[in-house]
């Protein structure tokens, strides 16, 4: 089995938050997709932040975050501020 940190955007931090949340090989992060594993990562990790998801969505695309497309970004944006509770949407 592979390791979390063979993956693009995965250090040696970010894969041991993974693991503690039973994410423990890229295969379970790609099944997860990046906003499952965020969201799992926000409730025992309050203070990940939005960089977190840019680096898990880049890692299971293989991309680097800062280089994901703009249009990406904005949807993990909202995921994320959902997340937040800062939707202005309550539909």
């Amino acid at each position: 089995m592979a390791e979390l940190t063979a993956m693009r955007n995965i250090g040696g931090e970010m894969a041991r938050k993974l693991t503690a949340v039973g994410i423990d090989s890229p295969e379970k992060l790609v099944e997860a997709g990046a906003k499952q594993a965020f969201f799992k990562l926000k409730e025992t990790f309050p203070n990940v932040c939005l960089v977190h998801l840019y680096a898990l969505e880049g890692a299971i695309t293989d991309q680097e975050y800062n280089e994901l497309p703009e249009k990406t970004k904005q949807e993990l944006k909202g995921f994320s501020d959902f997340l937040r509770g800062k939707t202005q949407d309550d539909a």
